[in-house]
């Protein structure tokens, strides 16, 4: 069984005219049409969703309404005026209209545009119209959005308030929204007729394409039928005739003369159907004519000006110019517009297609004008209008360090020893050449400075003249050896001379902490020094009196000299400072402290070693079988003069 929703669809889409709904009259939806330019616009009862009264429309040739121009807004208002005025009067009450304008689910609100980001059903993006309830509108994009027109129910709408905009969620099947009352659909045409004028009793019904009904109608749309019915006196007592092109843009009934004409009646009844004047012959005839400065049109009805110009053809910003001696007129456009396809109206031009800026073009109503790229400045006319700025040569430089114009442009680079950073890559940070994955520019020990490094060396190796290699440094080697006996210098140094230790042995080799400490020799060296400078050894002697450990000072490393195998520059030596020595004093404790104590464990190891295998031999015997001289042991005679310094007693671990 059908549900009432469905009856409703079934009516609306059978009725002779869609608008008729079932509490309406035939007579009621007759009004209900209007037409005007070359479109009709029908206002239709019925509670649906957006969707469902597109589908009542397209059924007739039709889109919902668009409202693109206030000419439009009006034509709409007057229909919907026409659909409330034979209702009843209701108690004050908001009902919404759908009208052809959605946003479709995933397309976003884009309040730059007159439309929002809105476009017409039937087509049309751009047009500059709008009408908004509300300028600040809802920017969901995850649903579908429609656009109503909300009308007071209990009023028709007021003619000098076309009706505003009011978009929302488009409703669904069953649900089109608790005050949804109704649409508007609209019907374009190639032309329209102009109305039958009767010059006696009779009634006229027109059939619109779109199976729309009605007997009053400003402009007939071309296709429709005129079915005229004729009262008795009248000449003819009906007519069928159809709305046709009787040359391009040019559309007529293809009958001159008024309809029903009564030779009793005359002018008397509507001016006999004529437009202006209506002129009685003998014998009850008459005919129509016009006024000084018109002209009668071939219907033998209607007046049209002299002066093709006075019904104002031409629109909007087009100027409407007659020709001499003919009823034709032109219309002509201000500069920076042509005419549209109507040959009517003017649209923009867009000057910008045929490129007339050296650089950027932005096309305006009725003109352009040229823009610089970003990194120009206008400079001149011509090719010439946009020069280059130089954005290095300001006083706020974007860079760093080093700054390099280019055409429209910039760049940054940095000195050596340091890289490009930030997000906009203009500042510049050290480069930590120490810590470079492909390997350290320094065969020895290395150590990060701003801008360079410095390369160093353990004690008994000394810098080589190219600033990075270590070579023996046979003077410390000899100092060390007079200073320290030959079984101090084995218990401090091993059995490995100063010369051969790595720098592992020493633990960490960066930083400017270990080379402050004494514990190596650091020297750095410069591609830019022209200074002279000395080779030296400092000697650092420790708090128990033993000479310490000397240290070598150079010039840091340029980044260049870094990957050179040859001298970069001479190698200076400088004597520690009395805050070095005291650090270098201080990690010589450590590492002799060190040592020490490692000798300690081993002792101490080998001692507990000893004990073990004595106390093994001693449990062995003591599992032999005993006799009585088992308990005795002979003690040897010992030289005299001498001490037995190591005798264990019985029972003794060690």
């Amino acid at each position: 069984m059908a549900s009432p929703r469905d009856l409703l669809l079934l009516l609306l889409l059978g009725q002779p005219w869609v608008g008729a709904a079932a509490h309406t009259t035939e007579a009621d939806a007759a009004e209900a049409v209007v037409c005007g330019g070359t479109a009709c616009y029908t206002a239709h009862w019925g509670k649906l969703s957006a969707a469902e009264a597109q589908g009542v429309c397209s059924q007739n040739g039709g889109n919902l309404a668009t409202v693109k121009t206030k000419e439009e807004a009006r034509l709409i208002q007057h229909a919907l005026a026409q659909l409330l005025k034979p209702r009843a009067p209701l108690a004050a009450r908001m009902g919404k209209f759908w009208v052809g304008l959605q946003r479709e689910k995933g397309k976003c609100l884009d309040p730059e545009l007159p439309l929002k980001g809105f476009s017409w059903v039937g087509g049309g993006e751009d047009t500059e119209y709008a009408n908004w309830h509300k300028e600040e509108l809802k920017s969901s994009c995850v649903s579908k959005r429609c656009v109503a027109l909300p009308l007071d129910l209990s009023q028709n709408p007021h003619p000098d308030r076309l009706p505003k905009w009011f978009e929302g969620p488009c409703g669904s099947s069953g649900n089109p929204g608790g005050n949804t009352e109704g649409f508007v659909c609209k019907f374009s045409f190639k032309g329209m007729c102009r109305p039958l004028a009767l010059g006696g009793p009779g009634q006229v019904n027109y059939s619109t394409p779109f199976r729309a009904t009605t007997s009053s109608l400003d402009a007939v749309p071309f296709g429709s039928l005129a079915s005229v019915a004729c009262e008795a006196g009248a000449e003819n007592q009906g007519y069928e005739l159809l709305c046709r092109e009787k040359m391009i843009e040019v559309f007529d009934w293809g009958i001159t003369g008024p309809l029903c004409v009564n030779p009793e009646l005359g002018c008397t009844f509507n001016n006999g159907g004529c437009e202006q004047d209506c002129f009685e012959g003998g014998s009850g005839s008459f005919r129509c004519g016009c006024r000084p400065g018109f002209r009668l049109r071939d219907d033998l009805v209607s007046c049209a000006s002299r002066n093709p110009c006075s019904s104002s053809p031409c629109k909007g910003e087009a100027t409407c110019v007659s020709r001499p001696h003919e009823d034709t007129y032109t219309c002509l456009c201000p500069r920076g517009y042509q005419l549209d396809a109507r040959q009517q109206g003017c649209v923009d031009v867009d000057e910008c297609h045929d490129t007339p800026c050296a650089q950027g073009c932005v096309n305006t109503a009725g003109g352009f004008h040229c823009e610089c790229w970003p990194g120009y400045t206008a400079g001149g006319p011509g090719e010439e209008a946009c020069v280059d700025v130089d954005e290095c040569a300001l006083n706020l430089a974007p860079c760093a360090q080093d700054c390099t114009n280019t055409a429209g442009s910039f760049h940054c680079s940095c000195q050596p020893g340091y890289v490009l950073s930030g997000e906009d890559a203009t500042q510049c940070e050290d480069k930590d050449e120490c810590a470079d994955p492909t390997g350290s520019p320094c065969p020895g020990l290395c150590s990060n400075v701003q801008g360079s490094f410095h390369c160093g060396c353990l004690v008994g190796l000394k810098l080589a003249p190219d600033g990075l290699s270590c070579v023996p440094d046979h003077a410390s080697t000899v100092s060390l050896a007079g200073v320290l006996p030959e079984d101090e210098q084995d218990r401090k140094w091993g059995t490995m001379p100063p010369a051969t230790m790595s720098p592992s042995m020493l633990g960490p080799t960066r930083g400017s902490e270990s080379f402050s400490t004494g514990t190596l020799s650091t020297g750095r060296s410069s591609l830019t020094s022209d200074v002279p400078t000395t080779s030296a050894h400092a000697k650092v002697s420790s708090p128990s009196g033993s000479p310490g450990l000397g240290t070598e000072q150079g010039t840091p490393l340029s980044k260049a000299a870094a990957g050179h195998s040859k001298p970069m520059g001479k190698v200076s030596v400088a004597a520690p400072s009395e805050d070095g020595e005291d650090g270098q004093r201080l990690l010589l404790f450590y590492i002799l402290g060190t040592v020490v104590a490692i000798s300690l464990l081993l002792a101490l190891a080998l001692g507990l070693l000893v004990c073990r295998k004595r106390r093994a031999k001693r449990e062995m015997k003591e599992k032999k079988p005993q006799n009585a001289a088992d308990s005795y042991a002979w003690v040897p005679e010992q030289p005299e003069g001498r001490e037995n310094q190591y005798s264990p007693t019985p029972g003794s671990d060690c």
